[in-house]
Formats: structure tokens, sequence, C-alpha cells
């Protein structure tokens, strides 16, 4: 099962994306962007270059200039072949010449510039000698909402992305987790991630028992046992969108405190949801989740932020994290994913993706929170 085929995005989608860029870049006192390969470019321009090449490549977006890309010789057929090109004027450059210097005859040479987070230091200290008196901030820093309003092409793919990541699940707590390593069922996951429409699988957790209290682990050879508790946390992209779910299994029946525990995070999630709407903080979406377990007794053990943003990046801004005030708007998509996680014991994660509507939120993630048992 792989659903419907979303509706492409057109050359017009990718110039009013990069026309949007150029106005915020004004609007933020910059003198433009600079592009590097990577995440950005393809939601600008629908073009991806070679992920291991070293021969400079970089979108120049300046206001009331044309988009610019420069970009090797041997790479301009493909990038002129990208659904945004025709938006696109291409400098294109030889082995054997200096792009850095091309690249500078495009550029405000006291200028102040955003550029994208991974852009390679190689390209831009040598652009930075090129151009002493320019100077660089990073995007994340500069626009971090950039990318952060979904319209609704996008919000559809996120579903779907989403659709296909509960289907892994309910498929997932039908196997046998007693018994099994656990990179045998994170292999399981991904497996089933890709029979659902994934082309990327970006991370598979599954920690099982002790391993819970630690929110990253790595599935390794740990054995699952009856009567272990088992954070499921995965995602990846699909047609270009990303997914992030996480759920709490158990194997055989859970103590009271394991079912208590479980229960106060799920109530937590569900706080976390609500305070969802258009002008609330992001930061009051992880006071509100962050509230319900500190009242338990148990805030110590909730030892990272209430959510991410996602998009053409299964991690991007917003975050739902104390301090972070940018007011939600509509179209926003990020999770919601509390968890308490205590040492040498067990740990409870519960994380929905949920997008702002025009008066609260939505769930892009619809499986089961209550506790689920498994074999």
């Amino acid at each position: 099962m792989t659903g419907t085929a979303p509706v492409p995005f057109t050359a017009d989608d990718y110039a009013a994306r990069m026309e949007r860029a150029a106005r915020q870049a004004a609007d933020a006192g910059l003198a433009g962007l600079l592009v590097a390969p990577g995440p950005d470019m393809v939601w600008l321009t629908g073009y991806t270059p070679p992920a291991d090449t070293e021969r400079l490549t970089l979108l120049v977006l300046a206001p009331g200039r044309p988009p610019e890309l420069v970009v090797p010789a041997l790479e301009a057929p493909d990038a002129g072949r990208a659904t945004g090109a025709p938006a696109l004027t291409l400098r294109d450059w030889t082995d054997g010449k200096d792009p850095y210097a091309l690249t500078a005859a495009l550029l405000d040479a006291r200028g102040r510039f955003g550029v994208s987070d991974n852009a390679w230091a190689l390209h831009l200290l040598a652009l930075q000698r090129t151009l002493p008196d320019t100077s660089y901030v990073a995007l994340t820093e500069a626009l971090p909402m950039l990318r952060a309003v979904k319209d609704a092409a996008e919000l559809e793919r996120l579903a779907a992305a989403g659709a296909a990541a509960d289907a892994a699940f309910e498929e997932i707590r039908q196997v046998r987790f007693s018994g099994r390593p656990e990179s045998e069922v994170a292999a399981d996951l991904a497996g089933l991630l890709r029979r659902f429409g994934h082309s990327q699988v970006d991370f598979t957790i599954v920690a099982s028992g002790p391993n819970g209290a630690n929110p990253h682990h790595e599935a390794g050879d740990r054995r699952i046992e009856r009567g272990d508790m088992v954070v499921l946390d995965f995602g990846g992209l699909k047609d270009g969108y990303g997914s992030d779910t996480s759920r709490t299994v158990h194997v055989g029946e859970p103590t009271d405190e394991e079912r208590r525990v479980h229960d106060l995070v799920r109530e937590a999630q569900e706080a976390g949801f609500r305070a969802v709407r258009p002008g609330a903080a992001c930061q009051d979406v992880d006071r509100a989740a962050r509230a319900v377990i500190a009242d338990a007794g148990y805030g110590e053990y909730f030892i990272h932020r209430t959510g991410h943003g996602i998009g053409v990046t299964t991690h991007e801004p917003p975050y739902m994290i104390e301090g972070e005030e940018q007011p939600l708007v509509p179209g926003m998509c990020f999770s919601v994913e509390p968890g308490v996680y205590l040492p040498g014991r067990f740990g409870v994660r519960i994380e929905d993706i949920v997008t702002v509507t025009e008066d609260g939120g939505r769930r892009l993630n619809d499986t089961e929170r209550e506790l689920v048992t498994v074999a």
C-alpha cells in the first residue's frame, strides 16, 4: 500500500517560495540568502544536487533580483530540468575556473547574508576570502520560520506520511516482541515504513525495558523480555515530507506503576495538544504538557523538549520548548511528544504530529494512545 500519488508541485509553486524567501530576507535586514544543497534547496527549487559533490553549488536569492543558481557545468543539465528551473538563472562554471569569483559578482560586497545551515565551511570561508567585507548568519537563526507554515499541498503530504506511519504501527503491534532482539523489531518497522510508501527511513527506535529510559536509544542486541515496556519511535520521508510518531507498548500485562506512568504521559500529551491554537506561543505547548508531569512528581524525568517542527525534514523549526515565544500560525506542523524516563527501569513516550488550524489543532497521527499490550 503506497496510497495515491500527491499532486506535484509546479514551477509557479517554487517561484513563489523563492520570491517569499527573498522578501523575508529583506524584511530581516539581509542582503540575500545563500542556499547550499540540502532540504532548503529542494524546498525552494525542486532541485536535488548530488549529495557527495565537493563542487560549489549555491542558490543566490536577493531582493529585487531574479534567483540565480551557481552550478558546476557538468551538473547544469540536471539543474535545468528541475521543476523550479524556469524561475532560475543558471550560472555554470567549469573545473579549473574560480566559482567563488563567479558567485561574488552576484553579491553585495558589503552585505550580510543568511546561509543555509548545512553549507560547507570550505565554500563559505572561500567566499569570505573573496568578499572580506561580507558577513553571514545561519538561516535557522535569521529566518527560522521560512519553511514552518505549510500550504494545503504540503499538509496533504504530511497527513499521508502520518497515515503511513500509523499503518506501520498497526502492523508492528501484531508481531511477536518477546525473545527477539530490538534490532529485529526495528528492521520490521523500517520494512513496514517502506511498504507503506516511505522512500527514506530516518529512525526506528525500539527501546525495551531499561533502554526505554534513553530517549534516543539505538536499537541493539538486547532481547526483549516479557514484562518489558518498549518505546517505539519511528519515521522518515514519504513523497518528500516527514513522519514521526511514538507509541509505548508492553510485552504482556503491565504493573500498576507502569500503567500509571503511561496514563500520566498520555494525559500530558493530550494537554499539550489542547494548548495548540493560533496565537499561542510555542512554549505554551511545552508548559501545558510539562505541568501535568511535574504536578504528578515526575518532572525531573521529562528530559527533552515537548516537540519539534516537521516538513521536508523530520526535525526543523519551530520547537516546543520553554523560552520559544514564536506564535503558532495555521499551517505550522510539529510533534507533541512528552515522555517520562526512569533510569535503569523503563521509559514512556507518546508522540503525534499536529498541525495548527484556524481554531485549534489537528492530529496527523491517530493510532491508539492507550497502553497497548503485545506478545
